[in-house]
């Protein structure tokens, strides 16, 4: 009788809560860290959010590292050539946090028009001026959506279908260019996209084409008194340049939960402006995200441990020589 296969072992950056991992229960055998080379087991799966995977670290694990499997979506802080040429398949699971994301953006949008901090926190001091907490409505309003993949076509669904804003979207694929309400348009000008909204919010994956995509420029040519929301990566635009709008007034605010470098160091400015609203990197961070996320790593793993490619694999050209050592 073949003796069943062992189950992989699994390494993970950052504790979790038993119940975000219960979709692994059963497939791997979750390892407590250490030296990764000193594992047992064939296969070493890891699930890292944040550490950079270059070619020395996978040296340094050896070739017991089969897969990188990234629970969310950006993918930038792995070598995808350097896994290629070893051999290792990274995959990501883009489904899992695309809602999360989405509300977690329009939550930042609505949180900074309606004063919410600002009142909570005039409140808990009891020095209430309502008139200084004055907010915005944005019905009508029009809304610069930049980058249109699931998390950006949900954005740009929620306040167009739910907020009736007016949905202008950078797209860079043609293909992609499809309205998911009414009042979604797009263009391939974004300046012109920056010029006329009242609100920008950004939804694009750190590469070295979005690397400071958004410049002072781009900022300049938006409304005095619009809003910027970040939910993507802090890479994307030019963080300095975003500071010097904030501090001469000509934007009303901004919402971030990311920053350049994340998480930002404790004296950068942005923690210290009250028209910003900042999160810690968590917007992808529910319970209903977390499943998802960790279901899809699951079905990852399992797919490999059955010699089929797994889902959502970024480097497709390291399949071949994976499956022929498996």
């Amino acid at each position: 009788m073949k003796k069943p296969a062992a189950k992989p072992r699994l390494w993970i950056e950052f504790p979790l809560p038993a119940r975000h991992l219960a979709a692994l229960e059963g497939v791997v055998d979750i390892a407590d860290g250490g030296d990764l080379r000193k594992l047992p087991g064939s296969l070493v799966a890891i699930c890292i959010p944040g550490l950079a995977i270059d070619a020395d670290f996978m040296d340094r694990v050896g070739p017991a590292l089969q897969l990188l499997a990234m629970p969310g979506i950006g993918l930038d802080h792995i070598d995808l050539a350097a896994a290629s040429q070893r051999g290792i398949l990274v995959c990501n699971n883009p489904d899992g946090p695309s809602e999360s994301t989405a509300e977690h953006a329009v939550g930042l949008l609505l949180t900074l028009a309606k004063r919410i901090v600002k009142g909570d926190a005039q409140l808990r001091r009891n020095e209430v001026d309502r008139n200084a907490l004055t907010g915005t409505e944005l019905l009508g309003r029009r809304l610069g959506v930049v980058g249109y993949g699931r998390i950006g076509r949900r954005v740009a669904e929620i306040c167009a279908s739910g907020l009736k804003m007016s949905v202008l979207v950078f797209a860079r694929a043609p293909g992609s260019r499809q309205p998911v309400a009414p009042g979604v348009t797009f263009t391939d000008d974004l300046d012109a996209l920056f010029t006329h909204a009242d609100v920008v919010t950004l939804h694009l994956p750190h590469t070295p084409e979005t690397q400071h995509l958004v410049r002072e420029r781009h900022l300049r040519l938006m409304k005095p008194g619009a809003y910027l929301i970040n939910t993507s990566r802090g890479q994307v635009i030019e963080e300095a340049a975003l500071i010097r709008v904030l501090q001469d007034g000509h934007l009303a605010g901004a919402g971030l939960d990311v920053f350049d470098p994340d998480p930002p160091a404790p004296d950068n400015p942005l923690l210290r402006m009250s028209n910003v609203v900042v999160t810690p990197h968590i917007a992808p961070f529910t319970d209903e995200a977390f499943e998802a996320m960790w279901g899809g790593v699951a079905l990852q793993i399992g797919q490999l441990l059955r010699g089929e490619p797994p889902a959502n694999l970024a480097n497709p050209e390291a399949w071949p020589g994976r499956a022929a050592q498996n």
